[in-house]
């Protein structure tokens, strides 16, 4: 399938597994207070990404079912 996201954007399951990892690290309090702080950031953006890439899926889903057939999507935002 292809992936209509920017090339600077990570496919969500990159975006799930960083997320992941960032996580981890902040439950085991193993990141000093500024890190913590980016990693929040970065989370928070991961997260919308992720999200992003669940609407645009159930959209596709949506367009799938009341058709009856698989309709060409092109997300909103871009």
């Amino acid at each position: 399938m292809p992936n209509n996201m920017s090339s600077s954007q990570p496919s969500f399951e990159s975006a799930i597994a960083e997320l992941e990892t960032l996580v981890s690290q902040m439950e085991l309090a193993q990141l000093p207070l500024e890190q913590s702080i980016n990693a929040y950031k970065r989370g928070a953006e991961l997260l919308q990404i992720c999200q992003k890439s669940l609407t645009d899926a159930e959209q596709q889903v949506r367009i799938l079912t009341e058709a009856n057939q698989l309709a060409d999507f092109s997300p909103q935002d871009e």
